[in-house]
C-alpha cells in the first residue's frame, strides 16, 4: 500500500523531517500493523528526498519499534504507537504522577513476588537492605540521600525482579529513575525522605510469607512516606 502521499520534507533536519512525516502516517492510522509500507523508492519520491535519507529515517523507527524490516520482503509496520512518544510524555508530567504510577508499579509487583519468589529473590533483598543499613549506621549524616540511594534502588529493583516478570521490571526501572530524577530536579537531595529500613523489612518478610494481600499492603505501607514528602513539599 502507498498510504497516500507525504509532504515533501524540508532542506534542514532531512532525516528527522522524514522521519516525523513516517510517524504521523503511523500514528493517523493510514498504516495499519501487519501492513507493508512503500518502498524505499516510493518513499524517497513522495518526501522528495534521498534514499539514503529515507533509509536512516526507516532504521531509526526500526529500532523504536515502529517498523520492522523482514530480508526480501519490505518493511512492515509492528507498532503505530511510538514509545519514545510515550516516555517523553512521562518525563513531562510532574513528580507526584510519576510517584503514583511508581506506586502501583510496586504494589502490583510485591503481590506478585509473594506468589511466585525464590529463595534468592528473598536473599538479594535481604542483603541490599543490610548493605543500606550498613551505610545508614556508619554516615547517619547522609542518611537518605547519595549514601544509601544505590542500596535503596537495588532493593527496589530486586522486589520487582521478585514478581518474575520482565515487561514489568523494565517499566518499573524507567519510572524509578524518572522518580528519582524529578524529586532531586524539584527539590533537592536535602528533601529526599530518608529510608525506613523496618518498613522494607516488613515487606520482605511479607513476600517470604506467600500472603499476596499481605505483601501489597506491606508495599503500600512503604511507599506512604515518600508519597507523603511529595505532597508536603507540592502544597
Amino acid at each position: 500500500m502507498t498510504g497516500g502521499h507525504l509532504r515533501a520534507a524540508g532542506r534542514t533536519s532531512l532525516v528527522d523531517a522524514a522521519i516525523e512525516q513516517l510517524r504521523a502516517q503511523l500514528s493517523s492510522g493510514s498504516w495499519q500493523v501487519g501492513d507493508r509500507i512503500p518502498t524505499e523508492h516510493e518513499l524517497a519520491e513522495q518526501l522528495q528526498v534521498g534514499r539514503n535519507t529515507v533509509r536512516e529515517a526507516v532504521r531509526v523507527l526500526c529500532h523504536a519499534g515502529m517498523l520492522q524490516s523482514r530480508q526480501g520482503e519490505g518493511t512492515f509496520v509492528r507498532s503505530t504507537s511510538d514509545p519514545a512518544a510515550v516516555l517523553h510524555g512521562v518525563q513531562r508530567s510532574g513528580v507526584r504522577d510519576v510517584l503514583e504510577v511508581r506506586a502501583a508499579l510496586e504494589n502490583e509487583a510485591a503481590r506478585l513476588a509473594a506468589l511466585r519468589h525464590t529463595p534468592d529473590d528473598l536473599a538479594r533483598m535481604r542483603a541490599a537492605l543490610d548493605a543500606e543499613a550498613h551505610v545508614l549506621a556508619t554516615e547517619p549524616e547522609r542518611a537518605g540521600r547519595e549514601a544509601s540511594v544505590e542500596h535503596d534502588l537495588e532493593f527496589h529493583t530486586a522486589m520487582v525482579e521478585s514478581a518474575h516478570n520482565p515487561a514489568l521490571t523494565e517499566v518499573y526501572r524507567y519510572f524509578s529513575a524518572s522518580v528519582r530524577e524529578s524529586m532531586r530536579a524539584a527539590f533537592g537531595d536535602q528533601e529526599m525522605p530518608e529510608v525506613d529500613l523496618d518498613s522494607h523489612r516488613a515487606l520482605v518478610d511479607a513476600i517470604a510469607s506467600g500472603d499476596p494481600e499481605a505483601a501489597e499492603a506491606a508495599s503500600r505501607l512503604l511507599i506512604a512516606d515518600p508519597m507523603g514528602t511529595v505532597a508536603r513539599l507540592l502544597n
